[in-house]
């Protein structure tokens, strides 16, 4: 772990530690390359203006993510995190100067997990839009889906309508076509790339609200991010749903992207 390429200390990571202010993206670097680069970066550039408001220095975040990738092993996981170790709790609205922390850690090993079951909770993460650093309750709705049994936790709104997951955003299939919910959520970059993946291969996607009620009457359903790529659900609430073709032709051709060079 290197904070603006150096090693970082505890009293560094303090603020981040205690606090929580910051936001991140989590990248799988492959033979030092990584699908969806471009929308990883227009991440961390717009959550830092919002968070912030300055730029994010994004050619000195590729050379830091670069060089932590060079020293492990590949496929590895890198996660690019902007805070500022400085940050006043009492003033927090003062001039903040925000550091890039670069951590890495190995590769899942397992290239295909098994179809993740899902409990639905009722919750709605702070400022979704924004991949933020603050996940207490977002861990907190996970641990408790999986005490009740279920492998992670499938969020709502108060409305009823189904949103995303704690670190993944979720896709239906219905009548041949994709659908993502339309609800506050993080617009995912494993999603947009499963979009053009799905265009590509001539299928419909549509965004519209789709209620947890309605979730289970589908023809499929998975879940993505960047470290596992895309994921069957095997059931939600207890109610199987069916392993579709179509998610395994939407897992293969995400794999087969070859990423843009870090």
């Amino acid at each position: 772990m290197e904070l603006n390429g150096r090693p970082v200390s505890t009293g560094e990571l303090a603020g981040l530690a205690l606090y929580g202010y910051g936001h991140f993206t989590t990248m799988l670097v492959t033979d030092l390359r990584v699908r969806g680069l471009d929308l990883h970066m227009d991440r961390l550039s717009r959550d830092c203006r919002t968070l912030f408001g300055v730029e994010l220095d994004i050619p000195r975040v590729r050379e830091l993510a670069r060089r932590s990738a060079r020293a492990h092993l590949s496929p590895s996981v890198v996660r690019v995190t902007v805070f500022d170790p400085h940050m006043d709790l009492g003033h927090p609205s003062a001039r903040q100067l925000p550091q890039i922390l670069v951590s890495t850690r190995p590769a899942p090993t397992d290239a295909s997990p098994p179809p993740v079951r899902l409990g639905t909770r009722r919750f709605t993460r702070d400022t979704p839009q924004i991949k933020s650093t603050g996940l207490f309750g977002a861990i907190r709705q996970r641990r408790a889906a999986q005490l009740d049994g279920y492998d992670d936790a499938l969020f709502m709104g108060v409305d009823g309508r189904v949103s995303e997951g704690p670190t993944w955003n979720i896709g239906f299939l219905d009548g041949g076509g994709l659908v993502w919910p339309q609800a506050p959520c993080l617009p995912g970059v494993t999603t947009a790339l499963v979009s053009r993946a799905a265009e590509n291969l001539g299928i419909p996607v549509t965004t519209r609200p789709i209620a947890s009620a309605a979730s289970t009457r589908t023809a499929g359903a998975f879940i993505t991010n960047a470290t596992t790529g895309v994921r069957q659900v095997a059931a939600i609430d207890g109610v199987h749903l069916p392993q579709a073709a179509l998610v395994r032709k939407f897992a293969a051709a995400y794999a087969e992207l070859p990423g843009d060079p870090l």
